[in-house]
């Protein structure tokens, strides 16, 4: 699936713009809109009206030109009449003021008005296009996002706690109330989190993002049931955005059949671009991973720059290709953009486009997306394959709510993200595969499980890394885990709580170093990881006792000097490792390179890369696709191991034509897309 989102509503005064915008897809090679995205005013442009007869001549019309489309439910923004006639659908603050009638996602999800609008709207869009040749799915809303606090969504809290905790005895012990005399003996008297309010009572903080999640999560149930009641065949998507902390995505793979999400890179903001590159893998790993490894849908993308990041950056030539074909090598089955057509006005006027203001297809973005239209054409092969993921990475989001709410040993600014994209990072350089689960997820389709600064244990989980470990897996966890249970409980007997005796170790205290601090971490001759050399550590060093494990590293200053730093432990068949302070990136990069070696984890390729230099593989199962991209503003070449390849992006346009000699040359920014045999 090739295109972007469209906004044909815009420009219903002039009826020859969807005529040229038809000959344009076509020269794009765009075969897939997304449509009716904000269109709600233009499809019920007063209450009770409906206004469908511009939908019908689009839709119309691509299906006469083998054009397809994901048509948007519209509640991503409601119209100015609903705000006005029914105020209590627009959303209040924390600081319990009613929102004005503006923006997007300015809307209640508990609002029973807002849900009978939204139910309407979705029951006729069924009814009128459930069964039309040019409709490939759903789109449900747009970019799920944020909290309201009104009254309605007071109720529905307390609600939610009352069915979760049952009692306010239960509440009040999980959240540990007796702290600063705050025992509630009424639910009346629980309120969401306050700026002027309450809002250091970690269970609480993190039982409303819990809540603030499951309620967005109804309100997508509730826009999708509408829907499957008329066609239950037509699958459903929204798209997601860059790791947004404030929604727990594994939340909604029960209800979205298909994955999809938007993605704005800042590219050219560094000189080196493999960290940026690689959050973006790891983001891509993580929208793949979320239901089980299916291919997902790369729904946003600008084709050339943004209008609301901080410096609107052009991609330099290759970087469209590089980037797109970055999405599909992770495990994307479309590249779409935001958007088709720029709007005249308003906001978004002058945010990236395939047609720019001038109208026409002759320039520079438009070509790039022509070229990387022809390009997905040869891929075709490449459809509905998966990643061989030998390794995981355990990025979960109510471990990072809990992390980030701590208050403690680094409130200026503790980095679990960044902290998860070092560890990610490791593997990206090396080209080895990785999927990012949550703690919940199936550990025992992996090799390898990784969990860095895994604060928040959750029950069973220490239960089943136990199991893992000991049924011969390899386990890595990092300082700062296993501190707190589900409600941010401090565990009682040591941390790491319920992983100490898996790990073979006591962490007794953490020491939180001032941004200008360092220490080091000193490799132990001899050590059975064969790890050599010295690394910085800085922010967190913790001190450890060993309980079975073997030290493989130690401290090498302050007063903690010689006490361990890097610890294994041989636990049943497997074996678990701590790294017990932040180091540097080169340690994560030796570190891991011997643990890929001793856990016989295969890479895209047995090469060793460039730096900024990644390779990415999907499988049908009989034959491999290698993705190898540059990510520098350099040639690159790469040495290619014994087997025979061919390239799939071959200039002939025969695809799997290309032979490929053993040395290959990638330019800046190059990709090239390889294709192999399964050994």
């Amino acid at each position: 699936m090739h295109g972007a989102d469209y906004n044909p509503d815009q420009w219903q005064h002039d009826p020859k713009v969807l005529e040229e915008d038809i000959r344009l897809m076509k020269l794009a090679k765009c075969n897939v809109m997304a449509i009716g995205i904000f269109g709600w005013s233009a499809l019920e442009p007063e209450e009770g009206v409906f206004t469908f007869e511009w939908l019908d001549r689009v839709l119309n019309a691509f299906a006469e030109n083998g054009i397809y489309a994901w048509l948007a439910t519209p509640s991503g923004a409601r119209p100015a009449w609903m705000a006005e006639k029914y105020p209590e659908v627009l959303r209040v603050g924390a600081n319990r003021v009613r929102n004005l009638f503006g923006a997007r996602h300015n809307h209640c999800y508990t609002s029973p008005v807002y849900r009978d609008k939204v139910a309407l709207m979705n029951q006729k869009l069924a009814e009128r296009y459930s069964q039309h040749p040019a409709v490939v799915g759903w789109h449900i809303s747009n970019e799920y996002s944020d909290d309201c606090h009104c009254d309605y969504c007071q109720d529905a809290f307390r609600g939610w706690l009352q069915s979760k905790y049952g009692t306010l005895d239960a509440l009040n012990m999980a959240w540990w109330t007796s702290f600063w005399s705050h025992t509630y003996t009424s639910w009346s008297q629980i309120e969401s989190p306050a700026p002027h309010g309450e809002k250091l009572v970690h269970g609480m903080n993190l039982d409303w993002k819990r809540f603030v999640t499951d309620q967005t999560v109804d309100f997508c149930r509730h826009e999708i049931a509408p829907l499957k009641a008329i066609n239950p065949e037509l699958p459903v998507t929204a798209n997601l955005m860059d790791a947004y902390e404030g929604l727990n995505y594994w939340k909604f793979t029960d209800v979205l059949d298909v994955i999809s999400w938007d993605a704005y890179p800042t590219w050219h903001h560094a000189k080196d671009q493999s960290s940026l590159a690689a959050w973006f893998s790891l983001n891509h790993d993580m929208f793949r991973s979320l239901r089980g490894g299916q291919p997902f849908l790369l729904m946003e993308s600008t084709p050339s720059l943004t209008n609301w990041q901080p410096v609107s950056k052009l991609k330099r030539p290759g970087m469209h290709l590089l980037s797109s074909l970055q999405a599909v090598a992770h495990g994307s089955d479309s590249v779409q953009y935001f958007q088709w057509r720029k709007s005249r006005g308003a906001s978004e006027k002058l945010h990236g486009a395939v047609v720019d203001h001038v109208g026409h297809e002759h320039t520079r973005v438009f070509r790039d997306v022509a070229e990387l239209g022809g390009h997905l054409e040869k891929l075709t092969e490449v459809l509905g394959t998966t990643v061989p993921a030998e390794t995981a990475i355990i990025f979960d989001w109510e471990n990072r709510w809990a992390v980030k709410d701590s208050q403690g040993p680094r409130n200026m600014g503790i980095n679990y993200e960044q902290t998860v994209l070092s560890h990610y990072q490791a593997f990206w350089d090396q080209g080895v595969p990785v999927d990012v689960i949550d703690m919940t997820g199936d550990f025992s389709k992996y090799k390898l499980v990784v969990a860095p600064m895994l604060y928040m244990v959750r029950p069973g989980v220490g239960e089943r890394i136990e199991q893992f470990v000991a049924g011969g897996g390899t386990f890595v966890a990092t300082y700062w885990s296993g501190i707190v249970d589900e409600n941010d409980l401090c565990f009682l007997g040591g941390f790491p709580g319920p992983l100490r005796q898996t790990l073979g170790i006591w962490s007794e205290e953490i020491d939180g170093l001032y941004d200008h601090d360092e220490n080091q971490i000193i490799c132990s001759e001899g050590n059975s990881l064969e790890l050599t050399g010295s690394f910085k550590v800085r922010e967190l060093c913790e001190l450890i006792h060993l309980e079975g494990a073997e030290a493989l590293a130690v401290y090498g200053d302050d007063f903690y000097a010689g006490r361990p730093a890097l610890t294994v432990n041989q636990f049943g068949q497997g074996k678990a490792y701590y790294i017990a302070a932040r180091a540097e990136q080169s340690f994560q990069s030796s570190f891991y390179k011997q643990l890929i070696k001793e856990a016989n984890i295969e890479p895209a390729l047995r090469t060793d890369l460039p730096h900024e230099v990644t390779a990415q593989i999907r499988t049908d199962g009989d034959s491999e696709f290698i993705f190898l991209m540059n990510f520098s503003d350099q040639d690159q070449v790469i040495m290619l191991d014994e087997r025979t390849y061919s390239d799939m992006l071959a200039v002939d346009g025969t695809a799997g034509s290309g032979a490929v000699s053993s040395s290959l040359v990638l330019q800046p920014y190059g990709v090239r897309v390889l294709k192999r045999s399964k050994v």
